[in-house]
């Protein structure tokens, strides 16, 4: 059997395939414009993946992670340091090996072990921005400066210049540690929060799949005011923010801050939380049209 030839000399795909070889098309030649175009739809579909507010708080978990281990490493080998001059000033010259110098090497830990727990406890409280008392962060400073004083004590009584700078390097950069720390997880949490506030003007994903919303609140009944304090939780803000707000007010977060009082952190999640209830079409039938007076019914 002789296989169909084309003008051209090209095989035709019946011919091809009698011989039971791979058909060969004749290919197109592209054109700049349309590797442009192929390469716009792969950066776009990229971009999209990479701008999920899922991927980005992964990305921001991960980077939470190092800056906990790293500043961790840093605050135990300061601490480390201090010890054996926290030993010194307590032992005061007492015989080596005997109880009371035994019993100095206790003081350096009794006081690190307690900072340590407060800084554990703030790497939590951080994360979800809840606010601490005041005597949490009156701890962590009476820490820290006592680990300041009795590290430097004897360099000062001496007089050494010297040893006053080296003695005071490592607590100083435990205290700015532990301040920065809670600062960082702070504002870690608030890209988290960003990246799900802004994900509703984002562009839906390549293969259909809807741009993760976020997650409101649901509606509870309120509950009664109570006479003394009591926490304000998140619905109760957000129900603050629901009954201000008016057609036509647009909801920001500084405008939620205004109307309920929150903290700059939780205001971008309400924001966030009472746009989406609004966009709902449950929300959209139940809110009544504005009549051309400007004077409800």
């Amino acid at each position: 059997m002789t296989t169909p030839v084309t003008p051209q000399g090209q095989e035709t795909v019946e011919g091809v395939a009698a011989y039971g070889r791979p058909s060969r098309r004749p290919t197109v030649p592209s054109t700049r414009a349309d590797r442009l175009a192929r390469e716009a739809a792969e950066a776009a579909e990229v971009r999209a993946y990479q701008t999920h507010p899922d991927v980005v708080a992964l990305r921001v978990e991960q980077v939470r992670g190092q800056v906990d281990r790293l500043c961790w490493a840093g605050i135990m080998l300061g601490l480390a340091f201090t010890m054996t001059n926290v030993q010194q000033f307590a032992a005061a010259g007492a015989t080596p090996w005997s109880l009371p110098w035994l019993a100095a090497w206790l003081l350096d830990p009794t006081v690190s072990l307690v900072l340590l727990a407060i800084l554990r406890a703030e790497q939590v409280t951080a994360r979800y921005q809840v606010q601490t008392g005041r005597w949490v962060r009156r701890a962590k400073w009476f820490t820290l400066a006592a680990t300041y004083v009795m590290n430097t004590w004897a360099s000062y009584a001496a007089g050494s210049l010297s040893g006053i700078v080296l003695h005071s390097v490592p607590p100083l950069v435990v205290f700015a540690a532990a301040e920065a720390i809670t600062d960082l997880r702070d504002k870690l949490t608030d890209a988290v929060m960003a990246a799900f506030t802004n994900a509703r003007t984002m562009t839906p994903l390549p293969d259909g799949q809807p741009v993760h919303e976020p997650r409101t609140e649901p509606r509870p009944a309120r509950p009664s005011r109570r006479v003394g304090k009591r926490r304000t939780l998140f619905a109760d803000y957000l129900a603050d923010a629901r009954a201000a707000w008016r057609p036509g007010v647009a909801v920001t977060p500084a405008w939620v801050r205004q109307v309920t009082t929150c903290s700059r952190g939780l205001s971008s999640r309400l924001s966030a939380a009472l746009v989406a209830e609004l966009e709902s079409p449950a929300a959209s039938a139940e809110t009544p049209d504005e009549p051309e007076s400007g004077v409800w019914q």
